[in-house]
């Protein structure tokens, strides 16, 4: 009677170091990208592609026929966020970096990579500073990371006038600065906040201005309930807040 194989696995690092010399390697390479604004030349190898990730599959189709392919431009990608995405379809796994990881977030939400996006969402919860927030927020907003975006608005409460220094927060959209709008727990005065909107508005070229500055102010109860009106966390107190009902959240 013939017994059942045992599956016996060699030293996974010499074969993913092996893999990763193929990254980008002309050699054997029957595929050819144009990616990014800069129209880098990236060279694969199609048959990876396609079993690793079923929108290379569909994007590449079946084989080319004679002759040498044309090659296929994905400008919308920078190439080192999409050589980021080879090395993972390749080997399995991927060096990130602080500077780049929300452009390979991006490529492995629209490749379909949902691996390669826990990957990515962890790592950027771990380097999240003032400087990468905003950035980060728009992502999670665009691509409807919900836990992403807590997190990032969470982090914007606790250090908001900082963020709101950054190029980040002027180039929000208006779906990504909303729910911070609408936030209690701004550390931030009103005539600050309503600074730094003004400062997004010029930047911006906003769509549906007038939702933004409805909530730039206090946020307001139902009033039919005849509940009152509440400050921010980081509202300064004011004279004129004696005739009203405004306690602190």
């Amino acid at each position: 009677m013939e017994t059942r194989g045992l599956v016996v696995h060699g030293e996974a690092e010499p074969f993913s170091t092996a893999l990763r010399s193929l990254v980008n390697n002309r050699l054997y390479s029957d595929v050819r990208f144009v990616v990014g604004q800069e129209r880098q030349e990236v060279f694969a190898h199609r048959c990876l592609l396609a079993c690793r990730c079923n929108f290379f599959q569909r994007l590449l189709g079946p084989e080319p026929g004679p002759g040498v392919p044309s090659p296929v431009v994905l400008s919308t990608v920078p190439a080192e966020a999409f050589l980021a995405v080879l090395e993972f379809l390749y080997t399995n796994s991927v060096k990130l970096h602080r500077h780049s990881v929300l452009e390979v977030l991006t490529a492995a939400v629209e490749y379909g990579l949902e691996e390669l996006r826990e990957i990515c969402l962890e790592f950027v919860v771990k380097v999240l500073d003032v400087e990468l927030v905003c950035e980060a927020l728009q992502v999670a907003v665009t691509f409807g990371l919900g836990p992403l975006q807590e997190r990032c608005i969470a982090f914007i409460e606790a250090h908001s006038q900082e963020a709101f220094r950054t190029r980040g927060f002027l180039e929000l959209s208006a779906s990504a600065l909303l729910p911070l709008l609408r936030s209690d727990k701004l550390c931030v005065d009103e005539a600050d906040l309503i600074l730094a909107a003004r400062s997004w508005a010029r930047v911006g070229a906003v769509e549906q201005i007038v939702e933004a500055w409805k909530c730039h102010a206090m946020r307001r109860r139902d009033v039919a309930r005849g509940a009152s009106c509440r400050r921010r966390r980081g509202t300064l107190p004011r004279e004129h807040h004696r005739f009203l009902d405004l306690p602190f959240k």
